[in-house]
C-alpha cells in the first residue's frame, strides 16, 4: 500500500517537535501513543522513514531526523504555526481550539498562500502557544527557556512558552490570567504542584498545568 504525503510529514512533525523542548529522544513505544496509532504501525512507517532518508532507527533505540527529515519537519511546522497564528489573530479562533484545525489545512495549503499569510501577519516569530515559527529559509530561532517545574521557589521569568497538547490546560491557564509574557514568581514547590505568583495574586498550579509552562530570563 502506498504511503500518504501527509502520513510522512505528520510523523516526521511529531518526532521533531518531541526533542524541540526536551532533550529526551522519541522511541516508537512513544511516538506511537502521540500519534494514538499501533505500534505495528508505526514500526512499518518508521522503517520506510528509514529507507526514504528521513529517520534513522536501530531496533529498540531513539528515532532520529536525518538533515531531509528535519527539513520536512520544519516546513511542516511553519505551516502549522502560522495556520494557527492566522485562525486566532484573524478568524478570532481560542488557543484551544486551533491545533486540530491546523492538522487539516497544513497538508492542503500553497505555499504561495502560506507566504501571503506570512505577510499579512507581519511575518510573526511565535505562535499563539509560544512555538517558534520557522523562517521560509527553514531557520528556526528557539527561546533560552526553562520548564516552570524545574525552578526553585524564589525565582521569576517571563512565561514564553504553553504547550498546546492539553486544551483543558490552556483553557484553565487563560481563564486565570496566565498566558504568554506573564511575568511568574514560583512561590513554593510541592510534589504534585507550584504556587506561583503573578500581578499581585497567587496561583497554586497542578502537574499538568506545570508541565505545559516554559519560562525565559529567570531570575532569583
Amino acid at each position: 500500500m502506498a504511503t500518504s504525503p501527509s502520513a510522512i510529514e505528520d510523523y516526521v512533525k511529531v518526532i521533531y517537535a518531541h526533542t524541540e523542548w526536551q532533550s529526551i529522544p522519541i522511541t516508537s513505544s512513544v511516538l506511537a501513543a502521540r500519534l494514538g496509532l499501533a505500534a505495528s504501525s508505526v514500526t512499518e512507517m518508521v522503517k520506510k522513514l528509514v529507507a526514504r532518508g528521513l529517520a534513522l532507527h536501530e531496533p529498540y533505540g531513539a528515532i532520529e531526523l536525518t538533515p531531509a527529515g528535519e527539513e520536512l519537519a520544519l516546513r511542516m511546522l511553519r505551516r502549522h504555526r502560522l495556520i494557527e497564528t492566522w485562525l486566532v489573530e484573524q478568524l478570532g479562533y481560542r488557543w484551544d481550539e486551533v491545533h486540530d484545525e491546523a492538522e487539516v489545512l497544513e497538508h492542503a495549503i500553497s505555499d504561495r498562500l502560506l507566504d501571503a499569510l506570512d505577510d499579512k501577519l507581519g511575518n510573526p516569530v511565535r505562535d499563539p502557544h509560544g512555538d517558534p515559527i520557522p523562517s521560509r529559509e527553514g531557520v528556526i530561532q528557539r527561546p533560552d527557556a526553562t520548564g516552570l517545574g524545574q525552578l526553585a521557589p524564589g525565582s521569576r521569568g517571563t512565561v514564553v512558552r504553553i504547550s498546546d497538547r492539553d486544551p483543558a490546560v490552556l483553557r484553565h491557564l487563560d481563564a486565570e490570567g496566565v498566558v504568554l509574557d506573564t511575568v511568574l514568581e514560583v512561590v513554593a514547590v510541592a510534589p504534585y504542584a507550584v504556587t506561583v505568583a503573578f500581578a499581585r495574586a497567587q496561583l497554586h498550579l497542578a502537574a499538568d498545568a506545570v508541565a505545559s509552562i516554559w519560562v525565559s530570563r529567570v531570575l532569583r
